[in-house]
């Protein structure tokens, strides 16, 4: 009888709140409008109560300063336990500005330069050819070798096989986080090697496997796994303390699930990157996290590599990082992949915000990436401002909370 009851309160207990990730302060002082700050809430529980998504964590700063952290709705896709603010999030894609970091701190060592041909470090990947046409059975020699810039700018003639329908797309892992069950580090780049390229090097942005492939490269120059390079080099110094590849057993009730149908097409959906062992820690989407742990990450770029008396990258990597990588020689189709992107250029993992209208609210050099899974974070160094939100909602409405977000972010600074 006991332990029934104590099930039944654990359905209803609030959650232990979770330690900031940064220091806190009122909105008023960081120049945040509160009752306008409210309406995050409103229309996140007024959605939560419509089963639209079972739950969020918003976490804002600015200024270096912590203005908002909260929690909504549930923590699974059941809707039995409450939302914590430590909840942890398989951040997807998400995991591809951790990976250009990682790169950046051995560009800092001379251990590599941005410009390096990938088969410096991976030899298997050299001699590529691209498909004519798109037509894999016809193919010509590459104009010229991947460079890492190409994997980190997405334009190194890969691509996800599940971004398209035309036969080069069929022939390619439909995701890395597919790739990173079905392929040990080995099998991935063997199954790369023995496809031709969907365009030329540095010629086209196409959304791609390519993160995956920097992960590994991080692997070859340190001789250790992504995870360990990410341990030592990010989350310890930035006390990113539930970051990693895998859910700890003691981590598991803070895991955030979907839920069971998609709102909007009613077809079943599950998560589960991060409760087993990926075969290869993939750099391009295979990590967990929390907001606050990301948001740790946020402010470090948005310091200039440096939080708490922590240098994790110079002010010149940061700034190497976040500004567009894109040329009038490379064909955009960042806006096709991403909807919202219209005025998006690309840098080294993260998309960067160009001058012009946007269907998103910012400033000119802002920078963000997504989640596939419900993720968002951007930075936008003119208003001193780091955002990220989790949520678990890997159908298609995770292109719509991230516009909402964004919007009811920026409708609530008054100064």
């Amino acid at each position: 009888m006991r332990k029934l009851l104590a099930a039944v309160l654990g359905l209803f207990a609030v959650p232990a709140l979770a330690a900031d990730p940064l220091p806190r302060a009122t909105p008023e002082n960081l120049g945040f409008a509160p009752e306008r700050l409210e309406r995050i809430r409103t229309t996140l529980e007024a959605d939560i109560a419509r089963g639209q998504l079972p739950g969020a964590v918003v976490a804002i700063a600015r200024r270096g300063q912590l203005a908002y952290f909260e929690a909504f709705g549930h923590l699974d896709g059941a809707r039995t336990r409450p939302m914590p603010r430590d909840a942890i999030f398989p951040i997807a894609s998400m995991t591809k500005p951790l990976t250009g970091v990682a790169i950046m701190t051995l560009l800092e060592e001379g251990r590599l330069a941005i410009g390096d041909p990938v088969t410096r470090f991976i030899p298997e990947l050299g001699n590529r050819r691209v498909a004519v046409d798109g037509n894999p059975d016809t193919t010509v020699p590459a104009t010229r070798p991947i460079t890492l810039t190409d994997l980190a700018r997405h334009t190194s003639g890969l691509t996800y096989g599940a971004r398209g329908n035309t036969a080069p797309h069929r022939q390619y892992p439909g995701s890395s986080s597919s790739s990173s069950r079905e392929f040990d580090a080995a099998g991935f780049i063997a199954r790369l090697a023995a496809l031709p390229l969907r365009d030329h090097p540095g010629t086209v942005w196409d959304y791609s496997l390519s993160t995956d492939v920097l992960g590994l490269v991080v692997e070859k120059v340190t001789g250790q796994r992504l995870g360990e390079v990410l341990e030592q080099r990010i989350f310890r110094p930035l006390g990113m303390v539930d970051s990693g590849f895998l859910v700890s057993e003691a981590q598991r009730a803070r895991y955030a699930t979907p839920l069971p149908l998609d709102p909007t097409t009613q077809r079943p959906q599950q998560v589960e990157m991060g409760l087993t062992a990926p075969r290869f820690e993939c750099g391009g989407g295979c990590a967990i996290s929390t907001a606050g742990d990301y948001l740790r990450f946020a402010q470090m770029l948005l310091n200039g590599g440096a939080l708490d008396g922590n240098r994790v990258l110079s002010r010149a990597s940061v700034a190497e990082m976040t500004r567009d990588h894109m040329h009038p020689d490379i064909q955009n189709n960042l806006t096709g992949t991403e909807g919202n992107m219209v005025n998006w250029g690309f840098g080294l993992t993260v998309a960067v915000r160009r001058e012009g209208g946007s269907a998103l609210l910012g400033n000119p050099g802002m920078f963000s990436w997504n989640g596939a899974y419900g993720t968002a974070m951007w930075v936008d160094p003119r208003e001193e401002l780091a955002v990220v939100f989790m949520a678990s909602t890997p159908g298609l409405l995770r292109q719509y909370y991230r516009r909402v977000i964004n919007a009811l972010v920026y409708q609530a600074i008054a100064d």
